[in-house]
């Protein structure tokens, strides 16, 4: 079992990785859309109906990229005081 401090630090992003994506570091820029990519996943699943008329999931890969996109979009505008 996870003790109260090492839950606060469990999957969070460090500073100096957002520091360095604001900055325009593609590999830190990686590592914060990677760190979301579920999320992104999960906003970007649509449900569509077979034949039959039973519901299927998908990711649409074209608003998953959007998402991706305006997330770097987001990242680069950010300023860090």
């Amino acid at each position: 079992m996870m003790k109260q401090n090492e839950l606060k630090s469990y999957n969070k992003l460090i500073f100096p990785v957002i520091e360095a994506a604001t900055e325009g570091n593609s590999e830190a820029i990686n590592t914060v859309v990677k760190h979301y990519e579920g999320y992104i996943a999960v906003l970007a699943t649509r449900k569509f109906y077979d034949t039959s008329g039973n519901p299927h999931l998908y990711v649409d890969e074209d608003l998953r990229r959007r998402l991706e996109i305006k997330l770097i979009t987001g990242i680069l505008a950010f300023k860090v005081a």
